[in-house]
């Protein structure tokens, strides 16, 4: 039996599904914060339980500003049974979303979705043993409007690199950065990310870096920052359910 949430019984929904979590657990970061701590008014959270009455499943299904026009779509599963029930009542037939779920999942997926835009990711974590803060007089700090610290080096006017955070639980942030073309392999990336990750520590929060593995160079650059590969991998990419 699959329950969606309400405004009302939100909390509730959320209690329940904690226990197919691990909050502390990289591997579990993204599902962790959209399920548990998205915005209430952007999240709907369907949870499952099986024959027994146990939570076996949930899928969350959030507005973000990542992209405006997909919802992000994250889920967890303990047993075979949930999946497609979540899947018919989280997803409108037809309509695009966002998918992010660990590796692992994608064969159990696939049966039932079209996919596309299909990125695999490896998840890396900041090593505090590795991490050494330094000052770069080319980078500035400062709070984007939802509070979170950002990282800037700028040319006159434009910004040419940035480190900021894609979203924030009570444990981890993950960290982004971009870079300007025609202005890689200048160190800019990880100045960036250095800034950023100092920032970040200070609020005593884990940061957390996801890089696709076709992105040699960003992964050297984390790295080289003091992030260290979890050997968690997840997969990202637009899914349409098949009706």
């Amino acid at each position: 039996m699959t329950i969606p949430s309400t405004p009302a019984t939100l909390p509730y929904l959320r209690d329940n599904v904690r226990s197919l979590l691990n909050e502390f657990d990289a591997a579990d970061a993204l599902a962790s914060y959209y399920a548990l701590h998205h915005d209430p008014k952007r999240t709907t959270l369907f949870m499952h339980r099986d024959q027994q009455g146990m939570v076996d499943g949930f899928l969350a299904r959030c507005q973000t500003g990542f992209d405006l026009f997909r919802p992000l779509v994250t889920l967890r599963l303990r047993g075979q049974g949930a999946l497609p029930e979540l899947l018919s009542e989280g997803l409108v037939s037809g309509r695009p979303y966002l998918m992010v779920v660990p590796a692992p999942f994608l064969e159990r997926i696939v049966p039932y979705v079209t996919m596309s835009e299909v990125s695999h990711n490896l998840i890396l974590r900041l090593d505090p043993t590795r991490f050494r803060p330094e000052i770069n007089v080319l980078v500035t700090t400062r709070h984007d409007p939802d509070g979170n610290p950002r990282a800037e080096i700028k040319q006159g006017e434009q910004v040419v690199a940035m480190a900021g955070v894609n979203w924030r639980s009570p444990v981890f942030a993950e960290a982004f950065v971009q870079v300007a073309e025609g202005q890689r392999e200048q160190g800019y990336g990880r100045a960036v990310l250095v800034a950023l990750v100092t920032e970040l520590t200070k609020l005593k929060l884990a940061p957390i870096y996801v890089v696709a593995e076709n992105n040699p160079a960003s992964y050297e650059a984390a790295l080289r920052a003091g992030f260290v590969d979890t050997g968690a991998r997840e997969v990202m990419g637009q899914v349409i359910r098949i009706s």
